[in-house]
This record gives structure tokens, C-alpha cells and sequence, in this order.
């Protein structure tokens, strides 16, 4: 495994995307690797597109080029696909495949696109697609507002990101209010077992 890491988490405003990008950039600082975040908020407080870029092992800037993404980790399927420039056969994707309505849907009253015509493409494109309900695990966690640490987990137990696990289960940890401890640790453990199955692709 490389020690150089571009990761691209996308999702819809109030699903914790920007919690995510800075719990993996603070697991990274405190496992001694250099690593820089970037958060693209959208109309984060409507509905719309939140993204983060988090570099990790010594790149000046967490920008990712076209087809430059080692991971992605999307937290909505249509984000995923919204995603698709930044990806490529270097990518391991990771996409909840519950769907979450944007407000550019609700406004037009649009209906949302069947599934197979989002991941289809990308699982043309990556060179390994992990799908699951995460906001089922997430709910079986305990609360579904920790879909999040549900997709970091699946990073974990992939063992595509050398990161150690219990770095980026502290900073979850450190960052919940106490009634979410206990539910973000279900979520990250039901995450993991979740993404266990990518690391034989």
C-alpha cells in the first residue's frame, strides 16, 4: 500500500460529510502523515452538494485533478455519480445506495434516476465498487446521523487506507456528544464487517 492518498467524500448537506473529511484528516495528523482538507459546502444548509478533498502524505493541495482519486466515499448515490470525472481505475468507490432527494429535485418535482443508471457508470470507470444500504447500518447503529462514521468504517475494513483504525474511531469518538459514543462505535464496527468483503477484490 501506498503512503499517499487523495480521498473525495461527497453527499448531501446534514449528512455529515465535512465531519468526515476532518475526522480523516485528524486520524492522518496524529498518525504522523501531512495532510490537508478541503471542504466545498454547496448549499450545504438546502439540501445540495457538500463535498471534501483530503490529501494525505506530503501533497501541497487537497485538489483533485480529473481521474486522480484513490478513494471515493459517497454518502448519496446521485452525488456518487456527480463524482464521476474525479474517478478511475486507481479508485476504490464506496456508495450508500439509499437515496436522499437533493432540493433540485424537491423544487422541480423531478423524479429521482433509477439506481443501475448511477453506479452502472461508475462501476465501469473504478477499479473496485463496494454498494451497500449504509443508512440501514446506520439505523441499526442506532441513529441514521451516523451514516458517516458508517462509511469510514467500510474504509477501515477494506484496507485500502493504512491509517489505523482506532486513530479515526478517536476522533469520531472525541468529537460525539456522549449519548452518540456508544452509537457511533456500533456504526463504525457495523461499517467495517461491511467493507471487509472489498479488500478480497
Amino acid at each position: 500500500m501506498n503512503e499517499r492518498w487523495r480521498i473525495l467524500i461527497t453527499g448531501v448537506g446534514g449528512q455529515g460529510v465535512l465531519s468526515a473529511g476532518r475526522w480523516l484528516g485528524e486520524a492522518a495528523d496524529t498518525s504522523g502523515f501531512s495532510m490537508v482538507v478541503s471542504e466545498l459546502h454547496g448549499m450545504s444548509q438546502r439540501g445540495g452538494s457538500v463535498r471534501s478533498e483530503v490529501a494525505i502524505g506530503g501533497m501541497r493541495s487537497p485538489e483533485i485533478a480529473d481521474g486522480m482519486a484513490d478513494v471515493l466515499i459517497a454518502l448519496e448515490p446521485m452525488e456518487a455519480a456527480r463524482a464521476l470525472s474525479k474517478i478511475s481505475r486507481r479508485t476504490t468507490a464506496f456508495v450508500n445506495t439509499r437515496p436522499l432527494l437533493p432540493s433540485s429535485l424537491q423544487s422541480t418535482d423531478r423524479p429521482y434516476p433509477p439506481l443501475s443508471s448511477l453506479l452502472g457508470p461508475i462501476g465501469e470507470v473504478v477499479g473496485s465498487l463496494a454498494t451497500v444500504d449504509a443508512t440501514s447500518l446506520a439505523e441499526r447503529a442506532g441513529s441514521p446521523r451516523s451514516l458517516n462514521v458508517v462509511m469510514l468504517g467500510m474504509l477501515v475494513g477494506s484496507e485500502r487506507l493504512s491509517l489505523p483504525s482506532d486513530g479515526i474511531l478517536a476522533a469520531i469518538v472525541s468529537d460525539a456528544l456522549p449519548a452518540f459514543i456508544e452509537i457511533n462505535r456500533n456504526a463504525f464496527r457495523l461499517g467495517a464487517e461491511a467493507g471487509v468483503k472489498v479488500s478480497a477484490t
